[in-house]
C-alpha cells in the first residue's frame, strides 16, 4: 500500500472532532515518554512540559498527542513508563475526566491500535500506598488520526503523526521496535542515533515530508498537522498547509501548536533565566497566530 492510500485511509477512518471559533487545542507529538533511564530523552524535558500541560489545563484547552507518547520500542511495557512520570500521567487524566484528550497512535506507540492492550495496561494502575487499582484512562481510545471539523464553515485540520509516508515505519514498526531494543537503545547512551529514524535522518525527512505534501495537494489543500519527523513547520497561507508541530525532545525545550480563537500558533517552551538568576518555564511564540480561515481548500 502506498503512503497515499495509507494517508487517505487514516483520513477517512479519523475520529471526527467539532470545533468553533471559541474551541482551544495544544497539540504535541513526540514526547517518548520512557523509564528515567539514560535513554530516557523525554526526562530531561519533563518539568518543561508538565507546567506547559498544566497551564494548557488551567486555561480550558483539550489537549491532542499526535502520536509516539510513550516510548514503547525502548521499553517493554507501559508499567515502567507510568512509574517514570507517574505525576504526568494523573495531571492526562485530568484531561481524560473533562473529555478534553483526544490520543494518535504513532509508529513507537502502534500497539495502541489494539483496544484490548490499551484496556488491559492503561485504564487502571496499582497504587502501593493503599495497597489497591486506581483508574486511569477508563475507556479511552486510541485513534490512526483526528479530524477536527468547524461548526459553521466545515473546514478540516487533518492531525496524524505522519509515519503513514515512512512505509519502513509503518509497514515494519515491529523489526523497527526489535532493532532499537536490541541494538539502538543501548548504543543511543554512547550518543549514536537510530538511523531508520527520519528525525535523525535528514534524506528520509526531505522524502516524507515531500510525499505528505503530494497528498495534501491531491486532496483539496487540507490543512494537515503530523509530528513524526521532530522539525517544526509553520506554512504561510497560499503554502501548502503542512504544519509539522515538533517534538517534546529537544534540547532544553518542547514544541507544538495552538489553536485558538480560529487561529493556529507554534510556540516553543523553554527554562529562561530572569535577572536574579531564577529560573522559570517560559512560552515563547514561534509563528502565527494565522486565521485558520486564511487557508483556503480548492
Amino acid at each position: 500500500m502506498s503512503s497515499d492510500k495509507r494517508l487517505s485511509r487514516a483520513y477517512k477512518n479519523a475520529k471526527v472532532v467539532p470545533f468553533n471559533d471559541r474551541s482551544k487545542f495544544v497539540l504535541f507529538s513526540d514526547c517518548h515518554r520512557g523509564d528515567n533511564s539514560f535513554a530516557d530523552e523525554f526526562a530531561n524535558n519533563r518539568n518543561i512540559y508538565f507546567h506547559a500541560l498544566n497551564h494548557y489545563f488551567k486555561e480550558g484547552f483539550s489537549y491532542c498527542e499526535l502520536g509516539d507518547g510513550d516510548e514503547l520500542w525502548e521499553n517493554i511495557n507501559f508499567e515502567s513508563i507510568f512509574e517514570a512520570h507517574k505525576h504526568v500521567y494523573k495531571l492526562l487524566k485530568k484531561f481524560h475526566l473533562a473529555n478534553r484528550l483526544h490520543m494518535v497512535w504513532g509508529n513507537h506507540d502502534m500497539v495502541y491500535k489494539d483496544k484490548s492492550y490499551v484496556n488491559k495496561y492503561l485504564s487502571s494502575y496499582f497504587e502501593p500506598i493503599d495497597n489497591t487499582d486506581k483508574t486511569l484512562f477508563q475507556g479511552i481510545t486510541y485513534h490512526e488520526a483526528l479530524v477536527l471539523r468547524h461548526e459553521e464553515t466545515n473546514q478540516e485540520l487533518f492531525l496524524a503523526h505522519g509515519h503513514q509516508a515512512d512505509w519502513w515505519n509503518y509497514n515494519f514498526w515491529r523489526w523497527g521496535r526489535f532493532l532499537v531494543r536490541v541494538l539502538w537503545k543501548p548504543l543511543q547512551v554512547w550518543g549514536i542515533a537510530d538511523p531508520t529514524s527520519p528525525a535523525k535522518n535528514y534524506k528520509e525527512l526531505i522524502k516524507l515530508e515531500r510525499r505528505i505534501k503530494r497528498w495534501i495537494v491531491k486532496n483539496d489543500m487540507r490543512i494537515t498537522v503530523v509530528g513524526h519527523t521532530h522539525r517544526p513547520r509553520f506554512p504561510e497561507p497560499g503554502d501548502i498547509p503542512f504544519f509539522n508541530d515538533g517534538s517534546c525532545v529537544h534540547p532544553r525545550s518542547i514544541t507544538g501548536i495552538e489553536i485558538e480563537n480560529g487561529s493556529i500558533s507554534l510556540i516553543k517552551w523553554q527554562i529562561d533565566t530572569t535577572e536574579d538568576g531564577t529560573l522559570r518555564v517560559v512560552r515563547i511564540l514561534l509563528e502565527g497566530p494565522q486565521r485558520l480561515a486564511h487557508y483556503r481548500t480548492h
